[in-house]
């Protein structure tokens, strides 16, 4: 995908590469070309920039080859990688699950403000849990805290598992493949989830590497969306513990129609954080008497 040739130094690979990712129309091509360069020689893009001058040696040639290929054919970044940051957590990823998003953390936000207590013996479910991220995330900020993570697809709740044992949460955590609630007869704490939201006609028209390389199951909320929180508002007033909170992501403009949905079910609707953007993205809501400290609206 360049002219370069192995020993041409990491400053000409880069040039090279950022072009070709420019010509692309892929964002921030420079950043992108020292990630890809550094995954290939095992380097940070901070140790590149600081000796640009050194050769790329052979072996990292091909590998940086077939990492620039595949970025070119808009694979997620992390996909390339097989790990993405989250909160403190560096996550493995794998197409069977959505990559973890900054938006995201926004729940694990409401989460610990809702509830306070860093002792508190929590238990915590995650439906839909993906990579495990919000739910790893608020068990590493409360280690008296027990949670179980659920997902439809085995891979999925394959990884999440490893990523708990990655970071030595494998002891307060249990990952199961299943449809969601439907196995689950406990009650529980806090519940979090990121459903599907997206409507199933706009998913062609997303970014080709979340339309081409992310799980339609994880995607596709039905024909307007909110097939996914019907599901799940039949299913949390069985689930929550009194006192307990559910903590549920939104798409963009969903907020009064899951509210309406919950109002329906007896939940009442505690707060809604935004993300850095400004949408409105975690939905916080409880069952009565409410026992925690309602997350920032």
């Amino acid at each position: 995908m360049t002219a370069c040739e192995p020993g041409e130094s990491v400053g000409a690979f880069l040039c090279q590469a950022g072009q070709v990712l420019r010509a692309a129309a892929i964002e921030s091509p420079r950043l992108e070309a020292r990630l890809l360069l550094g995954h290939a020689m095992g380097a940070t893009p901070e140790q590149l920039l600081r000796d640009p001058r050194a050769a790329v040696p052979p072996e990292a040639v091909a590998r940086f080859g077939k990492a620039l290929a595949a970025r070119l054919a808009h694979v997620p970044m992390a996909h390339i990688l097989g790990r993405q940051g989250f909160w403190t957590l560096d996550l493995a990823v794998s197409p069977a699950t959505l990559i973890p998003r900054p938006d995201s953390e926004s729940l694990v936000e409401a989460a610990l403000e809702a509830f306070p207590e860093t002792a508190a013996p929590l238990r915590v479910l995650d439906l839909g849990t993906g990579t495990g991220c919000l739910l790893l995330a608020v068990l590493s900020e409360r280690p008296k805290a027990f949670g179980i993570g659920v997902d439809r697809a085995p891979a999925a709740a394959a990884l999440a598992a490893h990523n708990a044992a990655a970071h030595g949460l494998a002891g307060r955590s249990a990952f199961l493949a299943g449809d969601w609630a439907t196995a689950l007869a406990g009650r529980f704490d806090l519940v979090l989830s990121n459903p599907p939201y997206i409507e199933s006609e706009a998913i062609p028209g997303l970014m080709p590497e979340v339309a081409r390389h992310e799980p339609a199951l994880a995607l596709d909320g039905g024909v307007d969306g909110l097939a996914a929180y019907h599901s799940l508002a039949a299913a949390l007033p069985g689930l929550l513990a009194p006192g307990g909170v559910a903590v549920l992501e939104l798409g963009q403009g969903q907020r009064q129609a899951v509210e309406g949905l919950a109002a329906a079910v007896g939940l009442a609707a505690i707060s809604c954080r935004r993300d850095l953007g400004g949408v409105e993205r975690a939905l916080v809501l409880a069952k009565k008497p409410f026992g925690g400290r309602p997350a920032a609206d």
